[in-house]
């Protein structure tokens, strides 16, 4: 456990807090908060995200959706919401602590009658993403990545949940951590059927100045996707 941040059960949730800290403490819940209201108002197969995993518009419910590993979990937010579209969708996560927070928030929601069936769509792995990767049987249709990225002055200040996670899990990497998404990129093309998708704020650089196949580009946000055995995405 790292020294500045500590796990405590409370209203019946595990939840993180940071020692000496006035910003609070940060959870895993699907089934309120962000997450519910994303599910509601999100815009279902219009969304953004929908558009890069390649997911059609109206398209028919009954249509297989795709397999995805979300090699950088989080706090599940992107997973939840792939989950929610039918996708069905490991998460990988590499950080003990956080890994225990998706674990919680994950058992939670598969009792919660109104996210319980998205929970089902939805897996975690706690370890490094390349070593899941080096061990998989069944290559999965898409690779999913959300790497993070210091905090900037450019950049809009930062959410809780984000400032407690950079400094948990950036502000405190070793030198061979900050390079890992590289790392996963490289491995991703290797295992992916169909595409590989790395969600990048709108004018940041690609990873390690890759060029994409194509994007899908909001206001703030964008994605890259990396079709993979296509010229542009060989090493």
């Amino acid at each position: 456990m790292h020294p500045d941040f500590e796990l405590k059960r409370e209203a019946g949730k595990l939840q993180l807090y940071k020692k000496d800290s006035r910003d609070g403490a940060i959870c895993v819940d699907f089934s309120v908060g962000k997450s519910a209201h994303r599910l509601k108002y999100g815009g279902g197969k219009g969304q953004l995200i929908a558009k890069a995993v390649g997911l059609k518009k109206g398209g028919p419910s009954t249509s297989i959706q795709p397999t995805i590993i979300d090699l950088t979990a989080g706090l599940g937010a992107d997973a939840f919401v792939l989950a929610s579209l039918g996708c069905h969708v490991t998460m990988v996560e590499r950080s003990e602590i956080i890994a225990a927070l998706l674990k919680d928030g994950l058992e939670r929601a598969e009792c919660e009658q109104t996210v319980s069936e998205i929970a089902k769509r939805m897996s975690l792995q706690q370890m490094d993403g390349v070593a899941y990767l080096s061990h998989l049987n069944t290559p999965p249709d898409i690779c999913y990545l959300d790497p993070m990225y210091p905090h900037t002055k450019k950049s809009a200040l930062p959410t809780k949940e984000m400032r407690l996670l950079r400094e948990l899990l950036f502000d405190n990497a070793t030198p061979a951590t900050l390079s890992t998404d590289i790392d996963l990129l490289n491995a991703a093309l290797k295992v992916a059927k169909k595409r590989v998708i790395v969600k990048r704020p709108r004018k940041a650089k690609f990873i390690s100045d890759r060029e994409p196949d194509f994007q899908i580009t909001g206001k703030s946000t964008r994605y890259d996707i990396y079709l993979p055995k296509s010229p542009k995405s060989k090493p």
